[in-house]
């Protein structure tokens, strides 16, 4: 066991977890931040994703011990203007069905449009690639994406 002082989302949280732990769960059970899911455990369906330093990363792959000083936003933390809009059009349009792979989905579909405020269908695909829905709401996914960014413009 080891002493990790993680921020997230903008506040320090102190987890006693061996340094191999997956950052997914020094998030969950470390700082009681729940809203990152666990799905596969090797970072191919992307229920786990989170940023760390505004990179999107599968929080389920990275040790806790290779992330040192760097800054976690979680869905509880997400908070742009990009975000909002996302999740306006994620009601808007009811995609979630589960909603099981959803955090996922919102943090990879907010981080697309804060980099590409217009994307294409084929930007978004290769956007959100690495994000599995078990339901296959990928019509809608991309739809409210298409809404966020439109909902961006002005």
């Amino acid at each position: 066991m080891a002493a990790f002082a993680l921020k997230i989302n903008g506040q320090t949280h102190q987890v006693d977890v061996d340094p191999n732990t997956p950052l997914l769960w020094a998030i969950r059970d470390g700082a009681g931040l729940t809203g990152t899911k666990y799905g596969c455990g090797v970072a191919q369906c992307g229920a786990c994703t989170v940023y760390v330093d505004d990179q999107t990363v599968r929080s389920c792959s990275m040790p806790v011990s290779a992330i040192g000083t760097s800054e976690i936003t979680t869905i509880e933390g997400l908070d742009t203007k990009e975000a909002k809009a996302v999740q306006t059009a994620w009601v808007a349009l009811d995609v979630p069905q589960c909603g099981y792979c959803q955090s996922g989905q919102v943090m990879s579909a907010t981080a697309l449009l804060s980099i590409n405020p217009t994307p294409t269908d084929r930007d978004i695909d290769l956007a959100m690639n690495g994000n599995i829905c078990r339901c296959a709401t990928y019509v809608r996914i991309r739809a409210a994406i298409h809404g966020a960014a439109k909902s961006l413009e002005g």
